[in-house]
């Protein structure tokens, strides 16, 4: 093989280590300067505007810490939730405040397209939200039986090997130092992969200008899996976050991030 076919090959290490180190060079670059902040600024708008037919404000919604209150909130979910009775991530948790603060159906989110409509006014939400834990330890726990009932759901669904290439999440992310040609895959299983991946949704896509939420993520996973597009805010989907979240525990929370 010529030189200039071995330094294009991606399966040679010292390619493969230096386009990381490009990578990572380009993150650092732009990490003062994160477009994700331009959909925080816009959630910030967005949360203290009276919205929905009760025209409220979500300056009330309750995301556990206590009405209104948002520090450190979203490195602590998913977690269960009493008036609910049921674990809930930070999306289905703001559809629950929207439809009983504001009086927006939970439907008018669940059917809407990522990126647009209700669902890009939700990006914007959790990214303001989100800001408020960056920097605080990733502190989701599994103290409450139906926490413990999620966290067991969302390990089974992660190994579980479906669909027509028989794959699973596992597939690509239960071990170290694989990728997918320039793309790291982070090892979820154990706690620094969890902290570094989990931690740092939801996140600004550099390679298609989308931000993007933990749900978008899971969807686009499941979907490269060849599964079927699972129902925003579904159980599946706060299982398979709650199991990621859990073994980020004590992790840093570095959200909203910057992804290729």
């Amino acid at each position: 093989m010529c030189l200039g076919l071995m330094l294009l090959s991606s399966s040679n290490p010292i390619f493969a280590q230096t386009s990381a180190d490009d990578l990572t060079q380009y993150r650092e670059m732009l990490i003062n300067s994160n477009p994700a902040d331009l959909y925080s600024a816009a959630g910030e708008e967005k949360w203290a505007t009276p919205l929905g037919p009760n025209q409220v404000s979500l300056e009330r919604c309750d995301l556990g810490l206590g009405a209104g209150k948002l520090e450190g909130a979203a490195a602590r979910l998913p977690r269960y939730f009493r008036d609910t009775d049921r674990v809930q991530d930070l999306e289905s948790r703001l559809m629950t405040c929207m439809s009983t603060l504001q009086g927006i159906p939970e439907r008018t989110v669940i059917e809407a397209p990522f990126g647009s409509g209700p669902k890009k006014y939700m990006d914007e939400i959790v990214a303001y939200v989100a800001s408020f834990s960056r920097g605080s330890a990733i502190e989701v726990r599994t103290d409450h039986p139906k926490e413990q009932a999620m966290y067991a759901m969302g390990k089974k669904a992660f190994y579980l090997q479906a669909g027509p290439y028989d794959f699973s999440c596992a597939s690509c992310h239960s071990q170290d130092a694989k990728r997918i040609r320039l793309q790291e895959l982070p090892n979820l299983t154990s706690h620094e992969g969890a902290a570094a991946a989990w931690g740092s949704w939801p996140a600004y896509r550099i390679s298609n200008g989308q931000f993007w939420t933990m749900q978008h993520r899971l969807n686009d996973c499941l979907r490269q899996q060849r599964w079927p597009y699972p129902v925003y805010g579904s159980d599946l989907t706060i299982a398979l976050s709650m199991y990621m979240a859990v073994n980020a525990r004590g992790g840093v929370y570095q959200a909203p991030g910057l992804k290729r």
